[in-house]
């Protein structure tokens, strides 16, 4: 049993990190204001839309940010811990799953964006095919956090010290704000379920 435990665990993360992915790339391609006809964009609004667009009906916008989005990938995640902690642990209280999920939520966007830093690293030094769709995109999401650093850094011989500030930051955001708070979520989520 404890075989099957675990495959289903993989299962979980697997197809909820997919969905919550979808979800938070177009958050963040909304963010940015990114190409509507590119088709990676085209792709993700036409995924997300039979979800996303009645719930934008009771969660509006706020200015170009996607709260039903947000909502709906916290959401998720707070599904995903549910179903992991049922099949391991026992569920906890939903003050802790919410929590915690709010923890997984921005540790997902931190890394989703680490990501995409690491992309354009290497996209800079091997070059790239511009004309391929997921460059532009690369560019237009990564470039409003590497601009107002690099406009802060004086340039050492050309080279570009602004996304090792901000995978920096990333590291230490992980370590100061999404650690501490799933420690809290479960803590709360245990407290009183006789769980640990």
């Amino acid at each position: 049993m404890h075989y099957l435990a675990n495959a289903a665990q993989i299962l979980i993360e697997f197809f909820f990190s997919i969905a919550v992915g979808v979800i938070v790339l177009r958050v963040l391609l909304q963010l940015v204001r990114a190409n509507f006809h590119n088709p990676i964009c085209q792709f993700l609004y036409r995924i997300s839309n039979p979800v996303l667009m009645p719930l934008r009906k009771l969660i509006p916008a706020w200015r170009r940010l996607d709260i039903a989005g947000v909502v709906l990938a916290w959401a998720l995640l707070l599904v995903k811990r549910a179903l992991i902690f049922a099949l391991t642990l026992g569920l906890p209280t939903f003050a802790g799953l919410a929590v915690i999920a709010l923890a997984d939520l921005i540790g997902f966007v931190l890394m989703v964006m680490l990501v995409l830093i690491i992309v354009r690293v290497i996209m800079s030094f091997v070059g790239s095919d511009s004309r391929h769709p997921v460059v532009p995109l690369i560019y237009q999401l990564t470039e409003p956090l590497l601009l107002p650093i690099r406009r802060r850094l004086s340039t050492a011989g050309g080279l570009d010290f602004s996304p090792v500030i901000l995978m920096l930051a990333f590291a230490l955001l992980q370590t100061l704000l999404v650690a501490p708070l799933l420690d809290f979520g479960l803590r709360m989520g245990v407290a009183g379920t006789g769980i640990g």
